[in-house]
């Protein structure tokens, strides 16, 4: 008894010490700060009303973020998300130029992925933001790990044309005066 009152507590322990990763993972495909809360508050309420059910305590982490991609896809189930990244600027660097066009170039990525689908994002957040190994987010996913690559393949296509497409449009540029007769 008291041993599995130890364990269910370590669990508890590991599952908060989890919540920023988490917290990044669902800002990072919603987009949203507020959603991003909601969406791991729910991935963590969901973890532990069902703590009893996981049988590997190192399969912790990869079960949480498989909640967390369940609870992401309910949300996109139910509604569209269309509101943009929240743009927040690093005061911390000086120099309003670099400021300018570090602030443009997250800006020109951040709506980059939000062209992605959010399988592919899914995906890419896993591996390029969390690091995640294939396998583990086949798992996590719950997908297989050719699924994994292929789709982090096409999402980095995708967004390699869709930053290429950027590249070429002037920013802020006005189109040169033409001379009429």
């Amino acid at each position: 008894m008291f041993d599995t009152w130890r364990q269910q507590h370590r669990q508890r322990e590991q599952l908060a010490l989890l919540r920023p990763r988490l917290q990044r993972m669902a800002l990072a495909w919603c987009g949203d700060p507020s959603l991003a809360d909601d969406l791991t508050q729910e991935a963590l309420a969901r973890a532990l009303g069902s703590l009893e059910r996981l049988r590997r305590e190192q399969a912790l982490e990869g079960w949480a973020f498989s909640i967390l991609a369940n609870c992401f896809r309910d949300h996109c189930r139910r509604s569209r998300p269309t509101e943009p990244y929240e743009e927040r600027i690093d005061t911390t660097q000086a120099g309003a130029e670099r400021d300018l066009a570090r602030q443009q170039t997250s800006q020109q990525v951040r709506n980059a992925i939000t062209r992605l689908s959010p399988a592919q994002r899914e995906v890419l957040m896993l591996v390029d933001l969390e690091s995640c190994s294939y396998a583990e987010v086949a798992a996590i996913l719950d997908i297989p790990v050719g699924t994994v690559m292929s789709r982090l393949s096409r999402a980095r296509q995708n967004l390699k044309g869709v930053l290429a497409e950027a590249a070429l449009r002037p920013t802020g540029a006005r189109p040169p005066l033409e001379r009429v007769k």
